[in-house]
């Protein structure tokens, strides 16, 4: 007769090592990754790993902020509720050099230097704001400030207020530097007085708006403001936008420079002047002693 319950259930099972041996999942110690500690049923976020004289060990970090180390053991951690081993995480390999929003390759885990003596200065808020966002990784590696004149008009009282001199070298960037106009009388009365110090350059723009390519704000062309019009007003009528108050001009900027993500977004001619400036700023002649 055969035996309907299939063996002697006193019987050694030959099988049972192997089952017993049934291989656990094995799962990277990533950060974030929430675990338990299947002997303790501490539960917490990874945060890092720590080598001690038990080995390599994971930190958790529980939801009140508390961290403890756990070593990491086969089969001695929860993931959602199932059997697990944590493994260190395998080395990523090497990746290119990543470049900064100005296209120089990035300088990884440097603080920003103490500031040099020397300063540039462009001509209002929009003008520092825009280059802070292309050029602030590079300037902070320099240690160079970028500072606004809010108008030029007074430039010159402002450089001697400035006392510009070795190690205190002045980078002036003018919106508008073109032949014929106040911005070049104003130039060229700075530079006759502290030409050896000081460099005044500057772009063909009536606004640094205009340095923005047109085609990164979804235009052929910047528009055309009538004579005696103001000119940001009149962009923003043009290009749809609200116009009516400073705020309303201060939000159409801020829409502006979001469009602009690195060097690429922005006109050649201020690339040009404005790294140039950097140079001119962070040569060897410029570091006090």
């Amino acid at each position: 007769m055969n035996d309907r319950y299939g063996r002697d259930v006193l019987a050694v099972d030959p099988n049972a090592a192997h089952r017993r041996r049934r291989r656990v999942e094995e799962v990277e110690a990533e950060p974030g990754l929430v675990v338990e500690c299947a002997y303790t049923a501490w539960c917490g976020a990874i945060v890092g790993m720590d080598k001690g004289p038990e080995g390599w060990a994971v930190v958790l970090e529980d939801r009140h902020g508390v961290r403890r180390p756990f070593t990491l053991m086969p089969a001695a951690f929860l993931l959602d509720g199932r059997t697990i081993t944590l493994t260190r995480p395998t080395p990523s390999a090497p990746t290119a050099a990543a470049r900064s929003a100005s296209g120089s390759f990035t300088v990884a885990n440097t603080p920003a230097k103490v500031a040099r003596g020397s300063r540039i200065w462009v001509e209002g808020v929009h003008d520092a704001e825009l280059v802070e966002k292309v050029w602030g990784h590079d300037l902070r590696v320099e240690g160079v400030v970028v500072e606004p004149l809010h108008g030029a008009d007074d430039l010159l009282g402002a450089v001697r207020e400035f006392r510009p001199g070795p190690g205190r070298r002045l980078g002036v960037l003018l919106d508008h530097l073109v032949p014929g106009t106040k911005e070049t009388r104003i130039a060229e009365e700075v530079l006759g007085e502290f030409g050896a110090h000081v460099v005044v350059l500057g772009h063909p723009y009536v606004d640094v708006w205009q340095a923005i390519r047109p085609e990164v704000l979804g235009i052929s062309a910047w528009p055309v403001v009538p004579r005696g019009r103001p000119w940001k007003i009149g962009v923003l009528e043009a290009l749809g936008r609200p116009s009516a108050t400073p705020a309303d001009v201060a939000a159409g900027w801020r829409w502006m420079l979001g469009q602009v993500h690195t060097y690429a977004d922005l006109e050649p001619s201020l690339l040009a002047r404005v790294e140039e400036l950097i140079d001119t700023v962070t040569g060897p002649d410029t570091r006090e002693d």
